[in-house]
């Protein structure tokens, strides 16, 4: 796996194939530092809470480190998988993914409060995370699952209500 300081600027050069988002009544201010909370130490809901309810991180196998880099992170993880790349941004309210699959979390005011999207800008087949993550469940599916997880822990933790994410874009898979 390719780890670079630029991860965001190399996935703002791709095209988004995929994008789920959903809603916080809750103001930007509030959402943006619970989505972008990452620090060295054990992945939960407190740190990188993109992954929390990953199979490893349930499990107590991944532990975040930092890396040389503005918002540089890695995810390092049990077994044969390879460490997870990570980038925040907070200035632009955004945090980058990269494992078999490489996506951004944005946060956004929106007329209800804080819209958060997540979009993927690619899939990694070759990676050995790939088979066990798509086999399990369709991409936007899990994509929806996944962001609909994140919602929940940020509206219990501010007490207001979460929207259902909605799928945006094209099938994940061609027919």
């Amino acid at each position: 796996m390719r780890t670079t300081p630029s991860l965001l600027a190399e996935l703002d050069a791709l095209p988004t194939r995929w994008q789920v988002q959903g809603t916080l009544a809750a103001p930007v201010t509030a959402v943006t530092p619970l989505l972008l909370a990452v620090a060295e130490g054990r992945v939960g809901d407190d740190n990188l809470l993109i992954l929390a309810r990953a199979s490893a991180a349930r499990q107590g196998a991944m532990t975040v480190v930092a890396r040389p880099g503005a918002g540089a992170y890695r995810a390092e993880l049990a077994g044969p998988v390879e460490p997870v790349e990570i980038q925040v941004d907070r200035s632009r309210s955004r945090v980058a993914v990269r494992s078999w699959y490489a996506g951004v979390h944005t946060t956004e005011t929106c007329p209800a409060g804080t819209r958060v999207v997540h979009r993927v800008h690619q899939v990694l087949p070759g990676h050995p995370g790939y088979a066990d993550g798509i086999a399990e469940i369709d991409l936007h599916t899990r994509m929806s699952r996944d962001l609909r997880r994140v919602l929940d822990v940020i509206a219990d933790r501010l007490g207001c209500p979460a929207v259902p994410p909605i799928r945006a874009g094209p099938s994940p898979w061609p027919r």
